[in-house]
């Protein structure tokens, strides 16, 4: 039997504020216990388990995170765990103009025992990829699969490769020169965690089995290099399929997000 009470232990302590090489045009500040997270494209805040304040106190903190976008005349997005504390924090943060975005799963696998040779269909090929343009058609192909524009992506992932290429791992799945599907790993030195980001797949590939090659052939290299867990916050669509592979479910996430009126979609 899994021990999920020591893997959510373990995420909590490793991963809360991750540390990690910081991309160009990225700034790391604290506010008190928050970690506040600043770049060009959306503010993010990270915070512990317990953010140490209540009421008042809180609502203060809240305002300043806030206030700080507006005077940046930018989004910011506050992610909470469904465990963490005070219990009013979700409330707190709607009252003063946050929106909850929908929820995902927080699952943690084992990278040893999530890893495999990947299976492919015919015609796909998997390879790692870090150059500009190669991250340009990762954008462009998570632009499709969204439905609205994430041309960002290419800077960001550019920033991370640039800060530390030993950072993070890009990889995607082609089939006739075009990108099928993507995905990256994100690894914080000193921890036991690489984060799995992405996993996205065009529709008309999905149900063949690239997003499970593309998570075995990422789990493969995290072992290798030494990392235990893999954690991922899941969608809907992916959650089912990390279970099947062996992962477990800690807990449940929701991102709060303030949108500055200069931006807010009428």
């Amino acid at each position: 039997m899994v021990d999920t009470d020591a893997l959510l232990a373990a995420y909590d302590a490793q991963m809360r504020m991750a540390p990690g090489a910081v991309p160009d045009g990225v700034t790391h500040e604290y506010d008190g216990p928050l970690l506040r997270i600043v770049d060009d494209h959306m503010g993010r805040i990270r915070a512990p388990r317990d953010v140490g304040v209540t009421g008042a106190a809180l609502d203060r903190l809240i305002a300043r995170q806030r206030d700080y976008f507006r005077d940046r005349d930018q989004a910011v997005e506050w992610k909470v765990r469904a465990h963490d504390l005070p219990t009013e924090l979700p409330e707190r943060l709607v009252a003063a103009g946050f929106v909850a975005q929908g929820p995902s799963t927080v699952l943690v696998g084992v990278a040893e025992e999530v890893a495999a040779e990947p299976v492919l269909p015919d015609g796909v090929v998997l390879r790692r990829a870090s150059e500009a343009d190669d991250l340009r058609r990762i954008a462009d192909h998570e632009t499709v699969v969204w439905g609205f524009d994430l041309s960002w992506v290419a800077d960001h992932l550019g920033a991370h490769v640039k800060a530390d290429p030993d950072h993070i791992t890009i990889m995607v799945a082609e089939a006739d020169d075009r990108v099928v599907c993507a995905a990256w790993t994100i690894y914080s030195p000193g921890t036991d965690f690489g984060a799995l980001l992405g996993g996205t797949t065009l529709e008309e590939w999905r149900g063949r089995g690239l997003y499970r090659a593309i998570l075995a052939a990422r789990a493969r290299e995290a072992a290798d290099r030494g990392f235990r867990f893999l954690h991922v916050d899941a969608s809907p669509d992916s959650a089912p399929i990390l279970r099947r592979c062996g992962f477990h479910e800690i807990t449940t996430s929701r991102h709060y997000q303030w949108t500055p009126p200069s931006k807010a979609v009428e």
